[in-house]
């Protein structure tokens, strides 16, 4: 089951570069919106992360910070990166393969990767706003923007 809003987020250490990694802990004080995806080089999620990477500066503006997360490894996501021009990290779950999607509940143990999901965690880290797209369908950035409204407008 997806975790749901007003949910802990579960703090995670994945590598972001080769020799680099993240925790969710680093971003407290700050949204952050976390994409599952299936697969780096795969259309829709190619599709996905480049209207992401188009959509960065909307995403920031509203005090968030985007991070991708798949159970590739880092350096696929290096190579992934690095061609599509991303200016956000992506994040690997290669191992223990999938132990954060398994998390936050969207672990697709049939294919082995996760499923294509979103979280919009505030600053205090708790999950905000989650859904759960098809996997084989772009779930877009309306969510994400409607949810960064919302939790914008209720602090104001």
């Amino acid at each position: 089951m997806i975790l749901t809003p007003n949910t802990p987020a579960p703090d995670f250490n994945l590598y972001a570069t080769p020799d680099q990694r993240l925790k969710l802990s680093d971003f407290k004080g700050k949204k952050v919106i976390l994409s599952f995806y299936p697969a780096d080089w795969s259309p829709v999620c190619s599709d996905q992360l480049a209207l992401y990477n188009e959509t960065l500066n909307m995403f920031r503006k509203a005090g968030a910070e985007l991070l991708g997360i798949s159970v590739d490894s880092k350096w696929c996501h290096l190579a992934f990166s690095q061609d599509r021009k991303f200016h956000f990290p992506l994040l690997a779950d290669f191992e223990p393969k999938g132990a954060v999607a398994k998390q936050y509940g969207i672990y697709n143990n049939d294919g082995g990767e996760a499923h294509r999901a979103l979280f919009v965690i505030d600053e205090d880290g708790i999950i905000q706003w989650s859904y759960l797209s098809p996997d084989g369908i772009n779930p877009g950035a309306d969510g994400i923007l409607d949810a960064l409204d919302q939790l914008n407008n209720g602090k104001n």
